[in-house]
């Protein structure tokens, strides 16, 4: 089913980051929606998944974290996209060199 275009909106972008646990991806959209947005021109929202590769299990807990964009124009949905990925990285990088599990499961792949 597609998904009506916001006339007020009308450029948009979902990115979805799969993270190897779902607490990972949860302590990530904590950290990212701490910000709001800077610009009226733009709107999002964070949610976190499950994989959709055709498994079904209702007990697992998701572990992809969505960031849903919606802009005025293609230009602001560039810039808050790209600000999004510059506080993405950066929540990853304190992630890989300070959570005990990231350093676990270096461990086990080492």
């Amino acid at each position: 089913m597609a998904a009506s275009i916001d006339p007020n909106f009308p450029c948009a972008l979902t990115v979805e980051v799969p993270f190897p646990t779902h607490r990972l991806a949860s302590v990530a959209l904590k950290a990212l929606q701490v910000d709001k947005e800077l610009s009226s021109l733009v709107t999002r929202s964070f949610a976190i998944s499950a994989p959709s590769d055709g498994v079904t299990d209702t007990n697992a807990k998701g572990n992809i974290l969505q960031a849903q964009y919606k802009a005025t124009t293609n230009r602001m949905l560039r810039v808050a996209v790209n600000s999004f990925m510059e506080s993405l990285a950066l929540v990853m990088e304190v992630m890989e060199e300070l959570d005990e599990d990231v350093l676990t499961l270096q461990d086990q792949v080492n």
